[in-house]
């Protein structure tokens, strides 16, 4: 990846939670502007507190970056509140959607646009959303508690997309949905990618999906980077296919098989 074109560049961060646990050990990762980039992993392996990271999330969890630094387009950004983020761009779908459940589909959306001062920009940018979530339009007056898990993950989506972002940073979108709608949600994505140039920063623990429609990913395990490539380089390669598409030597294994091999050396190296 040519240095030129890198909007996100973290290097070497450290994550402690309450002064003592230590999360994230020198995690490394680079953003090109206009692509979509995948952060895999297991359950625990630091995802979400990496995003959380970048998003200076942490303090309402007492977490904190203690080493390392963050950039965006060349400037320090750790220290700024996420606030100031979403008026640079940079905005995160949460974990588990949290859309406000007494308020309607349209209601949320427009919680996103609080940043946006022109209300011709806002009812623009609500078509548009309508226009790529056309199953939001159909819901705009129901209540987000009401509605499916797929629709609240487009809603919590489209609301980030208010905001006009250049960058958002997606944790999880598959949790809890089913495949199809799983399909139908990163097909969005890359439509948005590649019409409206919005970067992804995604952390998905659907291995196979997320490959499918990145363009490079990074696997971590407890905190650490153990590999990272070009999305189609990672699908193909003997390790991601065993330890986490479930398929190893021709045969397909359980994750539970799977769990109970050593990793290779050469994964750490």
């Amino acid at each position: 990846m040519s240095d030129s074109n890198i909007v996100l560049n973290v290097n070497g961060i450290e994550v402690i939670y309450n002064h003592v646990i230590l999360v994230l050990k020198g995690v490394s990762l680079r953003v090109p502007e206009g692509r979509i980039v995948a952060i895999l992993g297991g359950n625990g392996a630091g995802k979400t507190t990496t995003l959380r990271a970048i998003s200076n999330l942490l303090k309402g969890e007492r977490g904190e970056v203690t080493k390392g630094s963050i950039e965006l387009r060349g400037e320090r950004i750790e220290n700024l509140s996420p606030a100031d983020l979403v008026q640079r761009g940079v905005l995160q779908v949460m974990e588990g959607r949290h859309c406000f459940a007494h308020l309607t589909i349209e209601e949320n959306l427009l919680t996103g646009s609080y940043t946006r001062k022109s209300k011709t920009e806002v009812a623009a940018n609500l078509e548009k959303v309508y226009n790529y979530f056309p199953r939001l339009k159909t819901r705009r007056t129901s209540q987000a508690a009401y509605t499916s898990g797929g629709e609240q993950q487009m809603c919590a989506i489209g609301r980030a997309l208010m905001a006009n972002p250049s960058m958002v940073l997606l944790d999880e979108p598959s949790m809890g949905l089913a495949p199809q709608i799983v399909e139908e949600v990163f097909n969005i994505v890359k439509d948005l990618n590649e019409k409206e140039k919005v970067t992804f920063l995604i952390a998905e623990q659907n291995t196979n999906m997320a490959l499918k429609y990145a363009d490079y990913g990074y696997i971590m395990e407890s905190g650490r980077v153990v590999m990272d490539g070009a999305a189609s380089d990672l699908a193909n390669n003997e390790d991601v296919k065993e330890f986490y598409l479930g398929v190893g030597g021709g045969e397909r294994k359980s994750f539970k098989d799977v769990k109970s091999y050593k990793r290779r050396k050469r994964w750490l190296a």
